[in-house]
């Protein structure tokens, strides 16, 4: 058997890994949309045909993962996709959402590309190719396997990283022998204030990790809530200004509404301005999150009990209306807003911080993973000047970072995800969903934690198993 890898090979987006087996059939694992800068012809072609593909096994709803299945129903993939059933719900929603925005990015995309004389380029998809897609999804339990075909066989375990998020072993029977290969897809972390902390998984043989932080520790957060507080404080209360907050729309919105819940409940919020969630798919995503409670820990499961819901509170205004959200831009009254897309590529927040990035009073927080490439990764390396719908404008607002939101493990976590598994026996270990740099580290402590065998595939590698 081969596995090869069209997408997040040396890079942090577009996850997608194609295994055939000996007889040639073909499982796609996850099938992401790449982000980021000049990222648009990446998208068009998968490398592989879609309709040559007979199944999937989907890791979990980020749009890094997921934006591109779509695409792939488009041209051809009618097999079955195989995730959880929260999974399902929350595509549902991100992918609708994705469609949307495909619509609204390709006319500007082809206006530039017109003006250079280039071919427009074609819609990735419409909402038509993402309702097939979500008849194509079958729901798997956890911890429950499940059969793909006669060589295959797969097994969901829980990462933590996102509600319903799922590590993916496969078994594969080849020429009597059995193989097994695991996928982490992302790893989240074991203090998670919503999610539980992720599962072991059974022995491997190969396995493709991720390796978004593999060269860093995240930053001690003792009191992360009072963290917060305090920027609130110093913006909100203080400079009278707003405080702007790009979160990916599922899991971090909801995280930062439970932590100014709690702080509510506790009395020490200030209650003299609005909060406002400005995401339809937000909106939607924490109902999504409401009717899943049983993927929760046991802490906030103990909140909600006593507080009757952790994603409510006064002064707290869920925005869906366009409208409404451009009064949020008018307004100069101080106020928080929550809002999508958490690396700042797309959705209202773009525009809330190209109307607020020269105001000194204002306070963009970033809380969790931005691609050096996206426009929050470009706030958070500290650039002086941001382009932003293709217009230039300094950064004088102030720039925060708490890392303690972030739903990636570390090094550390995961190497403490991964040690459940006898190194020794683990043929070969592969790095996708990372900058080169930053696997390069996270191979070093790979190998010092005794797995010998750490490769880092380029786009379109194929190896032989």
């Amino acid at each position: 058997m081969t596995i090869q890898f069209f997408g997040a090979a040396r890079t942090v987006t577009g996850s997608k890994h194609l295994l055939t087996t000996a007889s040639g059939k073909q499982v796609l694992l996850d099938c992401g949309l790449f982000q980021g800068i000049n990222t648009d012809e990446l998208n068009q072609q998968f490398g592989f045909d879609p309709s040559l593909v007979d199944y999937m096994v989907l890791s979990h709803a980020h749009i890094d993962h997921t934006g591109l299945i779509p695409r792939l129903v488009r041209q051809g993939f009618r097999g079955p996709i195989y995730t959880t059933a929260a999974t399902i719900d929350l595509c549902e929603v991100m992918l609708m959402d994705s469609a949307r925005i495909q619509e609204n990015d390709l006319q500007r995309v082809n206006e530039r590309r017109i003006r250079r004389g280039d071919p427009e380029l074609e819609a990735l998809y419409d909402e038509t190719d993402v309702k097939q897609a979500l008849d194509q999804m079958q729901p798997v339990d956890y911890r429950t396997p499940f059969v793909i075909c006669d060589e295959v066989t797969g097994l969901l375990t829980d990462t933590g990283h996102l509600l319903g998020s799922a590590a993916v072993s496969l078994t594969i029977k080849e020429n009597g022998a059995e193989k097994h290969l695991f996928f982490s897809g992302d790893i989240g972390r074991p203090d998670d204030k919503i999610l539980r902390s992720p599962d072991p998984f059974p022995q491997a043989d190969y396995i493709i990790c991720e390796s978004t932080y593999g060269d860093r520790l995240h930053e001690a957060e003792p009191d992360m809530k009072s963290h917060l507080l305090r920027i609130v404080q110093e913006t909100c209360v203080e400079g009278r200004g707003k405080l702007i907050i790009p979160a990916f729309a599922v899991d971090r919105t909801q995280e930062l509404i439970y932590a100014l819940d709690q702080l509510s409940s506790e009395g020490r919020l200030p209650t003299k301005f609005p909060v406002y969630i400005d995401s339809p798919m937000a909106v939607l995503a924490t109902k999504v999150m409401s009717d899943h409670e049983d993927d929760f820990n046991p802490e906030i499961l103990a909140y909600i009990k006593k507080d009757g819901d952790a994603f409510d509170f006064p002064n707290l205004h869920y925005v869906t209306d366009v409208n409404e959200s451009k009064a949020i831009n008018d307004s100069n009254e101080p106020c928080i807003i929550i809002s999508a897309s958490g690396m700042a590529e797309a959705g209202r927040i773009k525009h809330h911080i190209k109307n607020n990035i020269t105001k000194p009073n204002t306070t963009i927080l970033l809380v969790g993973y931005a691609s050096p490439s996206s426009l929050g990764g470009a706030l958070k390396r500290g650039d002086k000047e941001v382009t932003i719908f293709g217009e230039r404008y300094p950064v004088i607002a102030r720039v925060a970072v708490m890392d303690s939101f972030s739903a990636h493990g570390d090094y550390k976590e995961m190497l403490h995800f991964l040690s459940c598994q006898n190194a020794g026996q683990v043929e070969t270990v592969f790095l996708v969903h990372g900058e080169y740099d930053k696997q390069l580290v996270w191979k070093e402590h790979l190998q010092e934690a005794g797995f010998q065998t750490v490769e880092i595939p380029e786009m379109r590698q194929k190896v032989t198993l």
